[in-house]
């Protein structure tokens, strides 16, 4: 199939869209700006020909293809009439834009390395990483400091209106200026800055932890508290955290768990560690989905998916070799009091690991990893490679709990789980009121052969179209 056409007609649809938004002006000027820089690859590419047209770039061009519709339902949300109810459901427009950048920059990656563009060159300058976050973080504090005036000025106006309208401006506020935790860097945090009472009572306990709730530089954090060490010295176990800050600052995104550091407390004949982590109040995406089952609206649930797509994208484009979470399930997802999903389980790994004794597996551990989130192929062959295709499979199961609200293969065997999936080649039904374009997605996700999976960030684009239409 043919995507260059399409491609310049959504790019020509963006640029005139562009000019006719009523916030986050510069957010959009400056996607439209990258769009024009892609516009000129793509271009390039058409003069070559179908016949020298590699198998990469095809690839990219059909992925460029959805990120395009993407951005133009991102930014089609304010050029309409009714933007400022829009953007009250939804206070994520910064990190939307976000990521939208990220997929606009992975095509260009993969473009102009095709094309073979030098670094000097104008339209590397554009997408050159520095830039970019200069660029970005420049756009994101003169649209939210024009986003403020033009929310106070038309609640001002509709104050015989609704008043809720006026609750949800001001909760807005309240959100925009509340300290970012990417902000805070991920360091060792000194005891006296912790609001921490011990003892008291763990809201978690594990067989080598205790986890307590406490404050920290003004966020709500959970604190793991190791009751059972190895005899690792604190330089060691220092040497180790320094050598996987920088790693885990790669990690920075409002969809994966923020790791703020660890602690030590030097009372006593040892001393104590304490990891230090971002609060989620409603706990596990599990915990939710089982409390609050019949009570997510199809748009809560959408937004819920999106949400864990942005951590599990996160994860997979960090690094240029392949990076996988190699737990995916319903417990390793977090969710804070708004409903904002986080990834987690694999934070500061190497240092929880020079922290604790290796000690046997709980039977709830193995039920948590049990075969019902395996790809057919890890089924199929013990020796297959684990690989960001067969953790789309497990994040497909995942997000067919949330669409159902149940547990996966529930009551099944190992045996009979393999035999469902790989013989039968059966997956579990959604409901019958679940949206299409949202079931569709879900089923791609577990599709039994890996290649008909999509990509995280392909996904990202597509339950971001899902979530704008379920919005309207």
């Amino acid at each position: 199939m043919n995507y260059v056409e399409p491609i310049l007609s959504i790019a020509s649809q963006i640029y005139t869209l562009v000019e006719t938004v009523k916030a986050n002006r510069k957010r959009c000027r400056r996607v439209s700006e990258r769009v024009g820089a892609l516009e000129g690859l793509v271009r390039s590419i058409e003069q070559r020909g179908q016949a020298q047209t590699s198998d990469d770039v095809k690839r990219a061009l059909k992925g460029l293809c959805i990120t395009l519709t993407s951005a133009e339902v991102l930014i089609k949300k304010f050029a309409q009439a009714k933007w400022v109810k829009r953007i009250l459901k939804s206070s994520s427009h910064g990190d939307e834009f976000n990521s939208v950048n990220e997929r606009l920059n992975d095509a260009f990656q993969v473009l102009s390395g095709a094309l073979q563009v030098e670094q000097g060159d104008t339209l590397f300058k554009v997408f050159e990483l520095t830039t970019r976050e200069r660029e970005d973080k420049a756009d994101g504090k003169e649209d939210d400091m024009e986003l403020k005036r033009l929310l106070i000025e038309h609640m001002e106006s509709q104050q015989r209106e609704f008043e809720e309208l006026k609750i949800n401006v001001q909760n807005l506020l309240k959100i925009m200026d509340k300290p970012s935790v990417t902000n805070e860097d991920i360091r060792e945090i000194k005891p006296n800055e912790l609001k921490y009472e011990h003892p008291k009572e763990p809201f978690m306990t594990t067989s080598t932890s205790e986890v307590y709730r406490g404050e920290y530089r003004g966020f709500q954090v959970a604190i793991k508290r190791y009751t059972d060490l190895v005899n690792a010295s604190l330089s060691e176990v220092q040497s180790v955290f320094k050598k996987e800050v920088d790693t885990m600052k790669r990690f920075e995104s409002p969809n994966i768990l923020r790791m703020f550091g660890i602690c030590v407390q030097e009372e006593g004949p040892s001393p104590q560690f304490l990891i230090i982590m971002e609060y989620c109040e409603k706990g596990s995406l599990r915990q939710v989905l089982d409390s609050e089952r019949g009570k997510l609206s199809w748009t809560r649930k959408a937004r819920m998916c999106l949400d864990a797509a942005k951590g599990l994208y996160r994860l997979h484009q960090t690094e240029e070799k392949s990076k996988v979470h190699g737990c995916i399930n319903s417990f390793k997802f977090l969710v804070t009091e708004g409903y904002t999903v986080k990834l987690g389980g694999f934070e500061l790994a190497k240092t929880e690991t020079s922290l604790k004794k290796s000690t046997k597996k709980s039977a709830k551990d193995q039920e948590i990893r049990s075969l019902c989130y395996s790809s057919p192929e890890a089924l199929e062959s013990i020796n297959h490679v684990y690989n960001k295709e067969c953790e789309m499979y497990s994040f497909g199961i995942v997000l067919w709990e949330i669409a159902t609200c149940k547990r996966p293969f529930e009551g099944c065997a190992n045996e009979d789980i393999y035999e469902r999936v790989c013989e039968e080649k059966y997956q579990e039904p959604l409901p019958d009121d679940c949206p299409k374009p949202l079931g569709d997605l879900i089923n791609t996700c577990r599709a039994y052969k890996s290649f008909h999976r999509p990509s995280a960030g392909v996904l990202v684009d597509q339950l971001r179209s899902v979530v704008a239409k379920l919005e309207e």
